[in-house]
């Protein structure tokens, strides 16, 4: 299955590695680039048409599944129709039904200490918000694009420690709100996004034990 690319919304200020990825890596880049793109905004035509045309080789995993779901859904779905479904659920006059930012799924508050953190770690790594984004850093969308970069830069040291710190504690729970939602390619966007993280997790961890990197859970 080949994924269509997305814009990011941050941007490394330093040149990434020009490592060869090999195709299971440029898969999980490309899909961390997809998520974001579509938490970020509502699909236009020519990404739901695409959406609505993978082949998807069935195997039975909820992963698979959840993009068999995905499919479907963008199948049935407008343009018009997702945009409004894409500002009920993640954006709203105030907020929408779910608030993907993870000073709020951690801290229970927007601009908290899960902001600050996430900031400072964002310079270490030598990330920065673009001048347009005006979202915080800890949007779901923004992680999964830094994500998107770690895995193309093919650091996997560096993915396996973000992931757990900045990732790991509150993303899982955030798609599984979003699976609950009336929209049908929403909720299977939300579906997506879970099976995707629990797969990541197990894949990083993995990655982690045969390394010298220890994981280690931030603090609430």
């Amino acid at each position: 299955m080949t994924t269509m690319s997305t814009t990011s919304q941050m941007t490394p200020d330093a040149p990434q590695s020009t490592v060869a990825l090999s195709e299971e890596d440029a898969l999980r880049a490309d899909i961390y680039g997809l998520l974001a793109g579509l938490v970020r905004q509502a699909p236009d035509a020519e990404l739901l048409d695409w959406l609505g045309g993978l082949e998807i080789d069935a195997d039975g995993t909820p992963l698979t599944q959840a993009w068999q779901a995905l499919s479907q859904a963008a199948e049935a779905a407008t343009p018009d129709t997702l945009e409004r479904a894409h500002f009920r659920h993640l954006v709203g006059v105030i907020q929408g039904d779910i608030t993907p930012y993870a000073s709020w799924y951690r801290q229970g508050e927007l601009m908290e200490a899960a902001l600050v953190e996430l900031r400072q770690d964002l310079r270490a790594l030598g990330f920065e918000r673009t001048t347009h984004t005006p979202e915080p850093e800890d949007h779901l969308a923004a992680l999964c694009e830094v994500m998107a970069m770690l895995v193309t830069d093919a650091a996997k040291p560096r993915q396996a420690g973000f992931f757990f710190h900045h990732l790991a504690p509150w993303a899982l729970q955030c798609w599984g709100d979003l699976a609950k939602v009336e929209s049908a390619f929403y909720a299977a966007l939300g579906d997506l996004g879970r099976a995707f993280m629990e797969s990541e997790s197990a894949r990083l961890q993995e990655a982690a034990s045969q390394s010298a990197v220890r994981i280690v859970s931030p603090a609430e």
